[in-house]
């Protein structure tokens, strides 16, 4: 077993061909040396320096010292709140802000992997290949992103082309062979996609055909695997654009051109049942959302940090007003541990012998945050104010005009430099495209606010009927 070290990691990625495209144009490699992947992949080392650094190993290392926390199973729920302390304190070395930091997919496959029995219930074999590609990622420490968004054309599976023929949008299984299978079509929203070891391909349910229903790994750099990126928010200047400048993941549409994925590669397979149980029956989903709310636990410390930071600067905290603003932040911030607290204690054993948090308080969590980051986002800017909008940059301070800043536009107690090096980091994380981005991604996360509401609903059903009956029950007390 190996745990990459950050300069391992790099040498991987120098070596990746991924057909990646950025408007227009393909990008060329090696992508360590190219931006706007430079910056990210370098943040992503960093992470992986960490794990062997001994102020943070015990927690960063699996307890068989053979893997880094992400890809260990956990089985009580001292192992959970292991998991928990080593998620925000990768979180918290990129202020929150890095959505597909190693451990996001690394978890999902780590789950899937101690759940291989499900994936065994009509042919053992997949069973099997759940459990090599958890242990092959394992083995060389690698890293994934994830699809399973289909493009929404008419909200179609597939779409004639000119000639009137059928022709696939959504990824489906277009042949079957003795050694594998041949896909074709598109999936969205694949972030850092193209710049990660390994892409891992979940069915989606918005289609029940069988062509549709599959699960598989591929390497980044496949035939046929192309990676359409949207146009990247990355500036030079950390000063300008702390944020930015260092954690700009980038989202790729995925085209899928006759890709050949070998059968090793795949984990389910023509099976709606377990479509449909996968997330759920395994703990999946519990513990993706599990690592979400702790890297968004970790995210509100630093906006309430930050909102701290402007509130001293500009010397305001004595108005009621600041008081409550920032107020509306630490009852976030609480709420948000209360969750995490709470579907720890209530984490029970499931079929497999996993530890899961409970899923309901998880969800409940999700929801809460995607109604409540934007308030908390409107808060810095409110905050933030006009300073946000004439904000000199760093080529200013390097200027012979830098004398005059530190005349006019100082704070009471910091010079200008330092005061606006805070500016750019909160205008960074709430005015900017990456931070608008941000936004939308918390918004969002997990999925449509009210499919994520309506199915909390769902879930708590048994609970609700429960404390209906409650209430009947009294009302039918003898008086």
């Amino acid at each position: 077993m190996t745990i990459a070290t950050g300069a391992e990691f790099l040498k991987r990625m120098e070596r990746l061909k991924s057909d990646v495209w950025m408007d227009g144009a393909r990008i060329e490699h090696p992508y360590t040396e190219v931006e706007p992947f430079r910056s990210v992949l370098r943040a992503k080392s960093a992470l992986y320096d960490m794990v062997h650094d001994e102020r943070y190993s015990t927690i960063l290392q699996a307890k068989d010292k053979q893997s880094n926390f992400s890809f260990e199973i956990p089985r009580t729920k001292e192992d959970l709140i292991k998991r928990r302390k080593a998620t925000q304190l990768w979180a918290n070395q990129t202020l929150g802000v890095l959505g597909r930091s190693p451990d996001y997919v690394n978890t999902m496959i780590t789950i899937m992997a101690g759940a291989k029995d499900f994936f065994s219930e009509n042919d053992p074999a997949f069973g099997d290949h759940i459990d090599r590609i958890y242990r092959r990622a394992k083995e060389h420490d690698l890293t994934f992103t994830h699809t399973f968004v289909n493009p929404s054309i008419s909200r179609k599976p597939f779409y004639p082309d000119g000639e009137g023929k059928e022709q696939a949008i959504a990824t489906k299984i277009v042949e079957e062979t003795e050694e594998g299978i041949i896909i074709d079509g598109a999936r969205l929203l694949a972030t850092q996609g193209g710049i990660t070891d390994e892409l891992l391909v979940v069915p989606s349910a918005a289609f029940i055909d069988s062509d549709y229903l599959f699960g598989c790994t591929v390497p980044s750099d496949a035939k046929g695997l192309t990676f359409i990126n949207r146009p990247a928010y990355k500036k030079e200047s950390v000063f300008d654009s702390p944020l930015s400048a260092q954690y700009e993941e980038g989202d790729a549409i995925v085209v899928f051109d006759h890709v050949f994925i070998p059968w090793e590669r795949v984990f389910l397979y023509r099976d709606e049942w377990l479509m449909n149980e996968l997330f759920m029956k395994t703990g999946v989903e519990s513990f993706l959302l599990y690592q979400a709310v702790n890297r968004q636990v970790v995210k509100t410390e630093w906006v309430l940090g930050i909102a701290q930071a402007l509130v001293a600067t500009f010397d305001i905290e004595r108005h009621q007003h600041i008081q409550g603003k920032l107020s509306e932040i630490i009852i976030a911030l609480e709420a948000m541990m209360g969750f995490v607290y709470s579907s720890e204690a209530q984490a029970e054993l499931n079929d497999y012998g996993i530890m899961v948090p409970k899923l309901e308080t998880l969800k409940a969590c999700a929801s809460y945050y995607q109604s409540t980051y934007p308030r908390l986002i409107e808060i810095i800017q409110l905050l933030g104010a006009s300073h946000f909008i004439a904000a000199p940059s760093e080529k200013d301070f390097n200027s012979e005009i830098a004398p005059q800043l530190e005349r006019f536009v100082k704070g009471e107690y910091v010079s200008a430099y330092d005061k606006f090096q805070l500016i750019q980091l909160a205008r960074d994380l709430s005015i900017t495209e990456f931070g608008s981005r941000q936004l939308l991604y918390e918004r969002y996360f997990y999925g449509d606010p009210i499919r994520v509401l309506s199915s909390l609903n769902g879930l708590y059903r048994p609970k609700k009927e429960a404390l209906q009956e409650r209430v009947h029950r009294f009302l039918k007390r003898e008086k």
